[in-house]
């Protein structure tokens, strides 16, 4: 490899994906933006590939007001951001963990909207990190789960919580 992130890159790309959440968390369309390329993409399970600035705020626009009860309150959280310099200058594949939490208004409660992990290219065109691609693989099914190890469970796993002791059902 030629050249390696410098500490301020890993910053301003942590930045990048806390840009992002904020945009698309608060339907800042400007900030939302701001943080893919012109002509970047993303893949997500619901919306499938959406490309470009012009494709990604009408889908977004139409995610914030059509499903306004899903958005308001959310929050996304990328974490464990694990960023592999390509080749070529200014092109890093990051991949990381996400959570997103939500607050429903309705009820006041809180609850986890869903959980997954993340592929995505970021590249740094015009002396600023953004999204190239962003690939959403949220967990919706077992074999969603990008284990590595042996699965050694001998049965499915029950949707029931375990039981707590002391308490009778």
């Amino acid at each position: 490899m030629a050249w390696q992130l410098s500490a301020l890159d890993r910053l301003e790309i942590q930045e990048l994906y806390a840009r992002y959440a904020w945009g698309i968390d608060l339907a800042d369309e400007e900030m939302a933006l701001s943080a893919f390329a012109k002509d970047g993409w993303f893949d997500h399970l619901w919306q499938g590939r959406v490309q470009g600035h012009e494709a990604i705020l009408e889908n977004l626009r139409s995610l914030w007001n059509d499903r306004q009860s899903w958005w308001y309150g959310r929050q996304h959280l990328m974490n464990t951001i694990i960023m592999d310099p390509r080749e070529e200058e200014g092109e890093v594949d990051c991949r990381c963990f996400f959570q997103i939490i939500q607050f429903q208004t309705d009820y006041h409660t809180n609850f986890v909207f869903g959980i997954g992990t993340r592929q995505d290219h970021v590249t740094k065109k015009e002396g600023v990190w953004r999204f190239q691609s962003l690939h959403v693989n949220a967990w919706t099914a077992a074999d969603q789960v990008p284990w590595k190890g042996e699965i050694l469970l001998k049965q499915k796993p029950s949707h029931k919580a375990p039981p707590v002791a002391g308490r009778k059902d």
